[in-house]
């Protein structure tokens, strides 16, 4: 295991878990906080879905750009500085405009470093052991996930409902990933497996370049993405059922400390049993924890379904990367995490508008019904491709 864990790779690992850390002390009260101040559900639903939207166009723009310029640690090292600023921001007015400036800021800086960072990772690693070098890096991004609400419920226990001063401790975590990047260096390479991009449209779409396999994965991927709304809806539903706000942390420090426990194991396993595989049996684990979230109304239960999310997120978001980045050429690495995570994003705002609007339409229980049923489907097209 030692030598397959290059020191680019731990120092990347570090940056995602200290990122990670800062990113979700905020993320599980983001939802408390924005009700605190008058935001509906479904205005939440559009907030989490347009900074998501923001994510994905640059996601898409910055990776094909990455590929054309041949370098790397430019996009990753302003990406994590942008999402660096985001956090104090959010402590100093609470008008809309401002929430939605700030949200947009962070989620540019994860498009901006989100395609570069994943080719380096790919180009420290090969086909055979890259869900574990994924899985790796998952792992550590998401000890700063555990981390990170840990902190933020020992805080609002002593200072609760203080989510201002939470967003300027933030910034501490922050500001540290950005200098630990400094660390890398990267040596300019030339990429020309796939032409470089001539117009603006072009730097958006790697779609007419890609192989068929990719194409394949994408059209499964991407519909699960159309159903697969923010963790929000997940966090308010634990609210709902509970009344309690640290209970609500507990839940999702829970869910990321079993996300961070096995994402290096399942990423192991990937490797060995085939990667489509792992992906299938995390689409199915997604079914289930919505079905139950939308049936139950017992807080054990709940404890039990993000024991199972959180091994739903092991087993499917660094083994997709993975996978990608076996399906395409070296060279075109960050285009294609870039195509599939912006698009992602993209459908990441429809998912969560529709949520939002069927959430308070209808009822929460048909929003998760709703989800389970698309991810079924997701699984079982994956399942039956050829690759």
């Amino acid at each position: 295991m030692k030598h397959l864990i290059t020191r680019t790779i731990l120092v990347l690992s570090l940056v995602s878990l200290f990122t990670d850390l800062s990113s979700e002390m905020l993320y599980p009260i983001m939802p408390l906080f924005l009700q605190s101040i008058g935001f509906s559900t479904i205005l939440i639903g559009v907030l989490e879905g347009f900074a998501e939207a923001i994510a994905g166009l640059s996601k898409m723009y910055f990776g094909r750009l990455s590929d054309d310029m041949g370098r790397r640690m430019p996009f990753v090292r302003l990406g994590y500085f942008f999402s660096a600023i985001s956090k104090p921001m959010l402590a100093f007015f609470t008008f809309p405009l401002w929430i939605f400036s700030a949200r947009t800021i962070d989620r540019l800086g994860k498009g901006l470093r989100t395609g570069a960072r994943d080719a380096l990772l790919s180009d420290e690693s090969t086909p055979e052991n890259k869900a574990t070098v994924f899985g790796f890096h998952r792992a550590l991004d998401t000890t700063g996930a555990v981390l990170g609400p840990l902190m933020a419920l020992v805080y609002l226990h002593y200072r609760p409902e203080d989510y201002k001063t939470l967003f300027l401790i933030a910034f501490i975590p922050a500001i540290l990933s950005v200098l630990f990047t400094f660390i890398i260096k990267e040596q300019r390479k030339a990429l020309t497996a796939i032409k470089p991009a001539t117009s603006l449209l072009e730097k958006f779409s790697y779609w007419k370049a890609s192989p068929t396999a990719f194409r394949q994965l994408m059209i499964g991927l991407l519909f699960f993405g159309l159903i697969n709304s923010s963790d929000v809806f997940l966090l308010l539903q634990t609210k709902q059922i509970t009344g309690d706000d640290s209970k609500v942390l507990m839940v999702y420090i829970f869910y990321n400390l079993v996300f961070a426990l096995f994402a290096l194991p399942l990423g192991r396993l990937a490797d060995k049993i085939g990667m489509k595989k792992m992906i299938v049996f995390g689409l199915v684990l997604f079914s289930v924890v919505y079905t139950g979230m939308g049936l139950t109304g017992d807080f054990r239960v709940v404890l039990l379904l993000f024991f199972l999310y959180g091994i739903y997120a092991a087993a499917t978001e660094g083994v997709a990367k993975a996978l990608i980045s076996n399906l395409v050429p070296k060279t075109a690495t960050a285009s294609a995490i870039g195509f599939y995570a912006g698009w992602n994003s993209i459908c990441a705002f429809v998912a969560s508008s529709v949520t939002g609007l069927i959430w308070y339409a209808v009822s929460p229980e048909a929003a998760f019904i709703c989800s389970a049923g698309g991810s079924l489907l997701a699984a079982i097209y994956l399942y039956s491709r050829r690759w």
